[in-house]
C-alpha cells in the first residue's frame, strides 16, 4: 500500500538532492565561478603566451579544447552532480531498500516476460550500463538476459547521464521531470512487452533473499561513494578527453559541419533542436553522459528552451548505448544481436523524441 508513495518520495528527494543541490548550487559555483570566472581565463592567458602555435593553442583552450571543454565538462559540470548522486545511491543500497523494490515491481516485470530480479541489473545500470549488462548473468534464462540487455541499452541512463538529466530537469517545473520519467517508463514497458512476445524461451519466478531495513552506515556510504568517484576519475574523465579530441579533429576536417548538415532534417526539423545539438548526439555514442553534458552546456548557454530541453532529454536517454556497453553486448549476445539492438534503439530514440516534440507543440508547451 505504501510502496508507490515511498518510491515517489525517494524520487522527489533524489531530484532535490541531485538536481537542486548538486546541479544547482555546486555546478553554479564550480562552472560559473571557479572555471569560467578564474581557472579558464587564467589558463587561456598563460597558454596564449607560452604556446605560439595556433592549432595547438586551440587544441588546449579553444571551443573544443581539452582544458576549456573536456575538463570543464568532466570536473565542473559532471563531477559535482555525480558526487551527490553516488551519495544518494549508496544510501539506498546500504539501507536494504533495493531488494524490496524488486519485490514491488515483480508483477509489472512479469508482463514483460521477466521477474522482479530483473530490476537489480536495471538499478545497477543507473551506476553503469556496461557493468549492469554483465550482471544480467544472474538471470536464469537466455530470454530474460536478452530482454534486460536490450532494455538497459535502450532506456536506463548511467549515473553520470542520470545526474545530467536531473541537472537539466531541475531548470524545469517538476512536471517536466515526471513527464520525462513517464515517457521513458512507458517506452520501456511497451518495448519489454513486445520483446517478451517476440523472443522465444521461458521465464522463471522470483526467489530473492530480503535483508532487513536498516539505517545506512556512514562509513559504508563514504567507502562506496569514494570507490565510485575513483572509477569516474580513472575511467570516465579520459573518455571525456578522448571525446573532445575527436570533436576537435572532426571540426578541423570540416566533418562536424558536414554531419550537422546531414543530420539537420532529423535534429532541427524533426526534433526541433538547434543544429549544435548534433555534436552531443554524435559524441553520445562514445559516452551517453558526454552527449548529455553537451546538451546541458547548450541549455546553460541559452540555446535550448524548456520545450527543447524535454525533447533532448527523452532522445539522449533513449539514445544508442556507449561504445563500451556496445562491446559488452557483443561479448554477451554476439555481434548480430548487438547490431540489431543498436539499430532498433537508434530508430526508437529519434522516433520517441520526435513524438515528444509534436505532443508538446500540440499542447502549446
Amino acid at each position: 500500500m505504501f510502496g508507490i508513495p515511498i518510491l515517489a518520495s525517494v524520487l522527489l528527494v533524489a531530484w532535490l538532492f541531485v538536481g537542486k543541490l548538486g546541479a544547482g548550487v555546486f555546478v553554479d559555483f564550480l562552472e560559473g565561478t571557479a572555471f569560467e570566472g578564474y581557472i579558464n581565463p587564467f589558463l587561456k592567458t598563460v597558454i596564449s603566451k607560452i604556446v605560439p602555435i595556433n592549432i595547438l593553442r586551440d587544441f588546449l583552450v579553444g571551443d573544443f579544447g581539452v582544458i576549456t571543454m573536456a575538463l570543464t565538462y568532466s570536473l565542473a559540470i559532471i563531477f559535482p552532480v555525480i558526487c551527490t548522486f553516488f551519495i544518494f545511491f549508496s544510501l539506498l543500497e546500504d539501507s536494504g531498500y533495493l531488494p524490496r523494490l524488486a519485490i514491488m515491481v515483480d508483477r509489472v516485470f512479469k508482463l514483460m516476460g521477466l521477474n522482479g530480479k530483473a530490476v537489480l541489473p536495471m538499478v545497477l545500470g543507473l551506476g553503469c550500463d556496461t557493468m549492469a549488462t554483465l550482471t544480467t548473468r544472474i538471470l536464469e534464462t537466455k530470454k530474460e538476459r536478452l530482454i534486460v540487455t536490450f532494455l538497459l541499452a535502450l532506456g536506463i541512463p548511467c549515473s553520470a547521464q542520470l545526474a545530467v538529466v536531473f541537472a537539466m530537469a531541475s531548470t524545469l517545473h517538476p512536471w517536466g521531470l515526471f513527464m520525462w520519467g513517464g515517457e521513458i517508463t512507458i517506452v520501456l514497458f511497451i518495448v519489454g512487452f513486445l520483446a517478451s512476445c517476440l523472443v522465444k524461451g521461458e521465464s522463471r519466478d522470483l526467489i530473492l533473499e530480503v535483508p532487513p531495513i536498516r539505517i545506512p552506515q556512514i562509513g559504508n556510504v563514504i567507502i562506496k561513494t569514494l570507490a565510485r568517484l575513483e572509477w569516474y576519475l580513472k575511467e570516465a574523465v579520459p573518455i571525456f578527453i578522448l571525446g573532445t579530441i575527436i570533436l576537435f579533429v572532426l571540426d578541423r576536417l570540416k566533418v562536424l559541419e558536414f554531419v550537422q548538415n546531414l543530420a539537420s532534417p532529423i535534429v532541427v526539423k524533426f526534433l526541433n533542436l538547434p543544429k549544435e545539438a548534433t555534436n552531443a548526439f554524435l559524441i553520445g555514442f562514445l559516452r551517453r553522459d558526454y552527449g548529455a553534458a553537451g546538451l546541458f552546456d547548450l541549455k546553460q548557454r541559452g540555446y535550448l528552451n524548456n520545450h527543447q530541453v524535454l525533447v533532448s532529454l527523452v532522445t539522449i536517454t533513449l539514445f544508442v548505448p556507449c561504445i563500451a556497453n556496445f562491446l559488452i553486448i557483443i561479448k554477451e549476445q554476439g555481434l548480430r544481436i548487438a547490431l540489431i539492438i543498436v539499430g532498433i534503439v537508434f530508430i526508437l530514440a529519434f522516433l520517441v523524441g520526435g513524438m515528444t516534440n509534436w505532443i508538446l507543440g500540440s499542447l502549446g508547451i
